[in-house]
C-alpha cells in the first residue's frame, strides 16, 4: 500500500511538470517576435484600419485644456499618402485640402502630416498667430506627429508627439466620420455666439451640478473666442475647461466629473440658452442662466466701514464688460441718446465713508456736463447677503441740493432699489489690471454694473 501510495504522487507530479512545461512553451511562443516585428505589426494594423472608414474621421484636438480649447478635425486617407482634411480653426479651414501623410517607425508608431495643411495652423508660431502673449512664438501649441496607442470600441488613440510624455495629457481619439460631419462642420461656427452668450436669458451664467441627489452651483466665467477656454469657479477653487464647437452643442475638455462619471458632450437649448451634458441615474451638469447669482458672497463688507472706499464704471474701459447685463447697457445707452452727441455718460462711482463719513455715487460726463451727485446711506442685510443704499438728497458739483435728474432716475432706481445689490468680486481682469466688482440689482430683474476697485 505505501509503495502504490507514493507511485501515484509521482504520477501526478509528471503530469503537473508536463503541463507547466506546455505553459511555459505557449508563453514564449507570444514574445516570439522581436520588437521591430511587433512595431512592423501595429505599423501595418494603422496603416490598414485609417482606409477602413468610408468617409474618413473626425477628432476634437485639444493642444492643451489648461488654457486653450479643442479644435475639430475631419481626416479622409488614401493608400497613396494622400489626406484630405477640414477643421473649424476658422472659416476658411473648413474648406477641404489635400496634403501628404506618413506613418512612421520610431520608439513607437506614429502619424505624421508630412505637408502642410488645417492641423499644421496650430503649430504656427508666428507672432501674428499666438492667441495670447503668453503663448507668442508658440501659437496654439499643436503637434502634427501623433502617437499611436491602438484601437479602443473602434476608435483610434494617439497622442500628440509634443506632449507625449506627459502622463496628464488628453488623448486625441479619431472616430469614425460621416458625410454628414463633413457637410456640418461649417455650422460649428453659428455656435460660438450660444457659447458667448447673452444677457437676454439671465443677468447670471453659472454651472449647476447634479449627481442625482445633490446639486451644486458655480459661476461661469466670460468666455474667450481667440483661446477657446473659460472658468467655472466656486469660492475654493477655480476650474478651466477648453471648449470645442459642435453643430448642437459643445465638447469640452477636461470633462466635468460627477461621481464616476465623465460629462464632456453638452446639446445647446435654444429656448432658454443653456447647454446641458446627461450621464445616467439622475446624473447631468449645465451651463445655464438665471438673474439670482449662481454664488452669492459677502464682498460687499468693505464698503460697510472705514477707511473709505471707492468703485466706478468708467464707460471707455467697461462698457464692453460681458459682466455688465443687457439691461444695464440699455439704460446707460437711453441716458447717452437723451443727452447731446457731445456728451455722454463718462463714469457711475460709488463712494462710501469719505473722510467726512458720507457715502454717494457720482455720475460724470464728458462734453462739459457737470457731475451730479446723489448722497446715499449704506446698510447690510445680512441675511439675504445684500448691500442696501438707501436714497438721500441729490446735488450738483457746487453742492447745492438739486431735485432728482429724470435722465438718471432709471439707472438710480436699480442701484437704490428697495431689496439692495448682491456685491461680488470677479475673478478676472478687464481692460486695467484693477480688480473688479460686479452689483446687480437683488430685485431679480436682472441689472449687472461692473466698476474697478480704486483702492
Amino acid at each position: 500500500m505505501k509503495i502504490k501510495y507514493i507511485f501515484k504522487h509521482l504520477v501526478v507530479a509528471s503530469v503537473m511538470l508536463q503541463l507547466t512545461a506546455c505553459t511555459e512553451t505557449e508563453v514564449e511562443q507570444k514574445f516570439d517576435k522581436t520588437p521591430t516585428e511587433r512595431l512592423n505589426a501595429q505599423k501595418s494594423e494603422l496603416q490598414e484600419v485609417l482606409l477602413t472608414s468610408p468617409d474618413g474621421w473626425r477628432a476634437v484636438y485639444f493642444t492643451d485644456d489648461k488654457q486653450l480649447g479643442g479644435f475639430t478635425h475631419l481626416f479622409k486617407f488614401t493608400a497613396d499618402g494622400k489626406v484630405e482634411m477640414a477643421s473649424d480653426f476658422n472659416t476658411a479651414s473648413t474648406t477641404k485640402f489635400t496634403s501628404d501623410y506618413n506613418i512612421q517607425l520610431g520608439s513607437t508608431v506614429s502619424l505624421v502630416f508630412t505637408t502642410k495643411n488645417r492641423i499644421h495652423l496650430l503649430s504656427d508660431s508666428s507672432p501674428t498667430a499666438s492667441p495670447t502673449t503668453a503663448l507668442r512664438g508658440k501659437g496654439y501649441l499643436g503637434d502634427f506627429q501623433f502617437l499611436y496607442y491602438g484601437q479602443d470600441n473602434g476608435e483610434l488613440i494617439f497622442k500628440a508627439n509634443r506632449t507625449a510624455g506627459d502622463t496628464n495629457s488628453s488623448e486625441i481619439r479619431f472616430v469614425k466620420a460621416t458625410a454628414q460631419d463633413w457637410d456640418d462642420l461649417p455650422k460649428n461656427f453659428l455656435m460660438i455666439p450660444n457659447v458667448i452668450g447673452s444677457n437676454v436669458f439671465g443677468a447670471n451664467r453659472g454651472v449647476e451640478i447634479f449627481d442625482g441627489t445633490t446639486k451644486k452651483t458655480y459661476d461661469f466665467y466670460p468666455y474667450t473666442t481667440i483661446t477657446r477656454f473659460t472658468n467655472y469657479n466656486d469660492p475654493n477653487s477655480t476650474n478651466g475647461i477648453g471648449i470645442g464647437y459642435t453643430p448642437n452643442g459643445i465638447v469640452i475638455s477636461p470633462a466635468i466629473k460627477v461621481g464616476e462619471q465623465k460629462l464632456s458632450n453638452f446639446i445647446y437649448n435654444s429656448a432658454d440658452g443653456s447647454f446641458t451634458a446627461t450621464g445616467t441615474n439622475g446624473v447631468s451638469a449645465s451651463i445655464k442662466y438665471s438673474n439670482i447669482p449662481f454664488v452669492i458672497t459677502t464682498d460687499y463688507k468693505p464698503m460697510l466701514k472705514s477707511p473709505s472706499t471707492a468703485y466706478g464704471y468708467i464707460a471707455a474701459n467697461l462698457a464692453t464688460a460681458p459682466s455688465n447685463s443687457v439691461l444695464c447697457n440699455a439704460l446707460l445707452n437711453e441716458i447717452n441718446s437723451n443727452l447731446p452727441s457731445t456728451q455722454k455718460v463718462n463714469r457711475v462711482q460709488f463712494t462710501f465713508n469719505d473722510a467726512n463719513g458720507d457715502s454717494y455715487i457720482a455720475y460724470t460726463f464728458t462734453g462739459g456736463k457737470t457731475t451730479i451727485f446723489h448722497n446715499i446711506t449704506v446698510k447690510e442685510d445680512a441675511a439675504n447677503k445684500t448691500l442696501q443704499l438707501i436714497s438721500g438728497t441729490w446735488e450738483n458739483n457746487l453742492g447745492a441740493t438739486i431735485p432728482q435728474p429724470d435722465l438718471l432716475a432709471k439707472i438710480d432706481a436699480e442701484l437704490t432699489n428697495s431689496k439692495g445689490l448682491y456685491v461680488k468680486k470677479e475673478t478676472f481682469v478687464f481692460n486695467a489690471s484693477n480688480k473688479l466688482f460686479t452689483f446687480a440689482n437683488a430685485n431679480n430683474n436682472g441689472f449687472r454694473l461692473s466698476t474697478y476697485a480704486f483702492q
